[in-house]
């Protein structure tokens, strides 16, 4: 019985898209209607996120797709708390990137 709920669970898994597992920056990439958006430049984007912002930074920044007037305020901020997060929001930039144009 043990074996058939985790054979069933695997077949699950394999069956769930691989969208259902997609970071906040790369489901608001893919979300947005920036013309060179596509899910493999997505995927890539999201995973520079994940080697430079943390989780909430993560969700954070994703928000920016979707109002860029908030990147700016953030940019903007006089708090050090904005200004550690800009900068770690730019070394993110900076690395998607490298990693992600295609020249």
């Amino acid at each position: 019985m043990k074996t058939l709920m985790t054979a069933a669970t695997l077949a699950l898994g394999l069956l769930v898209p691989v969208a259902a597992f997609a970071g906040p920056i790369e489901s608001a990439c893919n979300a947005s209607d920036r013309p060179n958006a596509n899910r493999q430049v997505c995927r890539c984007i999201d995973a520079a996120a994940d080697h430079t912002l943390t989780r909430s930074e993560q969700r954070r920044a994703a928000r920016f797709f979707q109002d860029p007037d908030e990147a700016q305020a953030v940019r903007m901020s006089p708090t050090r708390q904005d200004n550690e997060f800009w900068a770690r929001y730019r070394a993110f930039g900076d690395l998607a990137e490298q990693m992600c144009s295609n020249g």
